[in-house]
């Protein structure tokens, strides 16, 4: 399933894409719960409020798929307006940095070949860095660096601590393309990443949350990021250092993971520090895009 929260009108609800509508799950676990779950009440819904439910609710997001062709509860996709799949995370986003080896080089001034990380490199961005998957990406006053990096990024289903690599999966939701947009003067001058890759705007994501069942392996997908429909980046999952299993078993040791934590698993080679193109700029309209997944497409905007 896809998993998206939209607007439509003045409204706000979550809703599973099926071709070119989207079915309103609110709408639907009204009409068919009555508001309720097993005598709980959960309609309205934010995602959030959907993950919570567990499997649960997801089991019943797809009796209503499957009685949904006639349903009253459909709207045409072109009249909405997606909006991030989570559009206030609970908790920072979890990113990998320098995730793969290519990566790794080309950052290297240098020119020699430099040490890959031992162990997986974690930094996070805020809740309020979110922003829908074609909305603009403010250019801020702050800074002259503006880059973009393609990622994959996973939701967590279910809490969870101490989990081992062979159980991961059971504790991911589905995935989304994911845009780690970056202020590479902030990065530097800083000398950390928090500041330079927080800002407002600098976390687009979605299209949806495609379920694991819709994906199959995810280290096995092509990802590519476009600038002005030129391709930047393009690799496949596989190329890792660290997999999403070692990812989620290293940071769930100590430390409890919850349902909603959103995780981005850092980017490929190709990025504007290092490109020949360059950085971003105003204008600019930066598409990523992940195979069995989907399409975020952002313009760069001045920051009036």
């Amino acid at each position: 399933m896809k998993l998206v929260t939209f607007r439509f009108g003045k409204s706000v609800s979550i809703g599973v894409v099926l071709d070119e509508n989207v079915l309103d799950l609110n709408s639907s676990f009204k009409a068919h719960l009555g508001g309720s779950f097993k005598g709980v009440k959960v309609a309205p819904l934010d995602m959030l409020g959907f993950l919570d439910l567990g499997s649960k609710g997801l089991a019943e997001a797809k009796k209503a798929v499957k009685v949904a062709e006639d349903s009253k509860h459909m709207i045409p996709l072109k009249k909405v307006k997606l909006l991030a799949p989570i559009p206030k995370p609970r908790k920072n986003i979890v990113c990998l940095g320098l995730n793969y080896a290519e990566h790794v080089k080309e950052g290297n001034k240098g020119g020699t070949t430099p040490n890959l990380p031992p162990v997986p490199i974690y930094f996070t961005k805020p809740p309020t860095a979110v922003t829908g998957p074609y909305d603009n990406i403010i250019y801020p006053k702050v800074t002259e660096k503006l880059d973009y990096e393609a990622e994959l990024a996973f939701v967590i289903g279910k809490n969870g601590k101490n989990i081992p690599e062979e159980r991961v999966y059971d504790y991911i939701v589905g995935y989304m393309a994911f845009n780690d947009v970056s202020a590479r003067d902030l990065q530097s001058r800083h000398q950390q990443w928090y500041r330079g890759k927080s800002i407002d705007t600098f976390a687009p994501m979605g299209p949806w949350i495609v379920t694991k069942d819709d994906v199959g392996d995810p280290q096995d997908l092509d990802l590519w990021c476009k600038v002005n429909s030129e391709e930047r980046q393009h690799t496949n999952t596989s190329d890792m250092i660290f997999s999403i299993k070692k990812i989620v078993a290293t940071l769930s040791s100590g430390i409890t993971l919850e349902v909603g934590d959103i995780f981005a698993t850092g980017t490929p080679s190709g990025v504007g520090m290092a490109h020949p193109l360059g950085l971003l700029k105003p204008g600019d309209v930066v598409e990523v895009g992940i195979e069995k997944i989907g399409t975020i497409k952002n313009k760069v905007v001045a920051e009036k």
